[in-house]
C-alpha cells in the first residue's frame, strides 16, 4: 500500500466503487467523463491517488506543466484518483476511481486495487467503459452489462462476457475482483467507430443514467442531453456529405431496429442491486 498517497481516510457507509479509466477500455472518452460527470455532480471529494511512478511510462503518459499564477511553472503528473461522495437517495456512499490507463506492472497495479477495495469494504465494484461498434450514431446508445457471479448476472439482467482477445485494465481488474470473491459488474456502451476520433456525449450521457440506476440515485444530466444532441446533429450533417457514408449508416439504422432490447427500470435494477449485497454481505 506504499504506492497510496492518503489525503484522509474518509468514513464510508456501505461504500460502492464506481471505476473509470482512460485510453484502450474509453472509446468517445465516454467512460472517463461519466466518472468525472457523475463526481463533480455529487461534488466527490478526493481522499486518494496512487503514486504513478510504478505504472505508467512516462514517455507514452507524458506529465503535463502547468503555469500557476502566470508565473510558476509546476509538473501534473499523470494519476488515478479517488474520491469520495454521497449519492443522493441512496443507500451507499460512492467511491469514485478515475484516471489514465496505466502502462506498467498491471498484475500488481490490480492487486492494490483490490487490497484498497478491501481496507474500504467496498460492498460492489462497478466499472464503466466504451467500445467501438458497428451501429449508427442515431440509435439509442446500447449499454451491455457483463458480470462474472452467476447470481448477480442474473438478478440485474446481465450477461457473462463471452469476449476472447486483447484486453485492458478493465479485464483484468475483474480478474483480480473475481478472484478475491468481490462482486463486479461492468457497463459497456457502445460508440460507432466511424466517428471513433469524437468525445461522444451519447454514449456518456447513457452510461451515466445507466450506472446510477443501478446505483439506486440519480444525477441531473440536462447539459448532456443538450450535448448528446447537438452531437448527433453534427455528426448527422457530416454523414450527410458522404454518400457512401450515409448509405452505410442507412444499414446500419436499419438493422438495429429489431436488435434493441428491453432495458429494466431504475428502481428494479437498484432494488436488486440491494437485494443482492444484502444476500452477499461480507464479514
Amino acid at each position: 500500500m506504499d504506492a497510496v498517497r492518503w489525503e484522509h481516510r474518509p468514513q464510508l457507509r456501505r461504500p460502492v466503487l464506481l471505476a473509470a479509466f482512460e485510453g484502450w477500455n474509453d472509446a468517445g472518452d465516454a467512460a472517463s467523463t461519466a466518472a468525472r460527470y457523475v463526481a463533480a455532480a455529487w461534488d466527490a471529494r478526493t481522499f486518494a491517488a496512487l503514486d504513478p511512478e510504478e505504472f505508467y511510462d512516462f514517455t507514452a503518459t507524458r506529465p503535463q506543466v502547468r503555469l500557476q499564477d502566470g508565473l510558476t511553472r509546476r509538473i501534473v503528473w499523470p494519476r488515478v484518483e479517488l474520491q469520495a461522495a454521497s449519492a443522493p437517495g441512496s443507500a451507499h456512499d460512492i467511491v469514485i476511481l478515475h484516471g489514465s490507463e496505466p502502462q506498467l506492472r498491471w498484475r500488481t497495479f490490480c492487486d492494490l486495487l483490490v487490497a484498497l477495495v478491501k481496507e474500504l469494504r467496498v460492498e460492489m465494484v462497478l466499472t464503466l467503459g466504451a467500445l467501438l461498434v458497428d451501429v449508427a450514431h442515431t440509435r439509442p446508445v446500447r449499454v451491455t452489462g457483463t458480470a462474472a457471479d452467476a447470481d448477480l448476472v442474473a438478478r440485474l439482467g446481465l450477461r457473462r462476457s463471452r469476449y476472447e482477445g486483447p484486453t485492458g485494465i478493465v479485464g483484468v481488474l475483474h480478474d483480480a475482483l473475481a478472484r478475491a470473491s468481490i462482486p463486479a459488474a461492468s457497463l459497456w456502451a457502445a460508440v460507432p467507430h466511424y466517428v471513433h476520433q469524437t468525445p461522444s456525449p451519447k454514449a456518456t450521457l447513457a452510461l451515466v443514467e445507466r450506472a446510477t440506476a443501478l446505483l439506486g440515485t440519480h444525477v441531473d444530466v440536462v447539459d448532456l442531453q443538450v450535448a448528446a444532441a447537438s452531437y448527433e446533429r453534427q455528426v448527422s450533417e457530416l454523414v450527410a456529405l458522404d454518400e457512401d457514408l450515409a448509405a452505410y449508416v442507412a444499414r446500419l439504422e436499419e438493422s438495429e431496429q429489431d436488435e434493441e432490447a428491453e432495458v429494466a427500470s431504475g428502481d428494479t435494477l437498484a432494488a436488486e442491486v440491494e437485494r443482492f449485497l444484502k444476500d452477499h454481505g461480507r464479514e
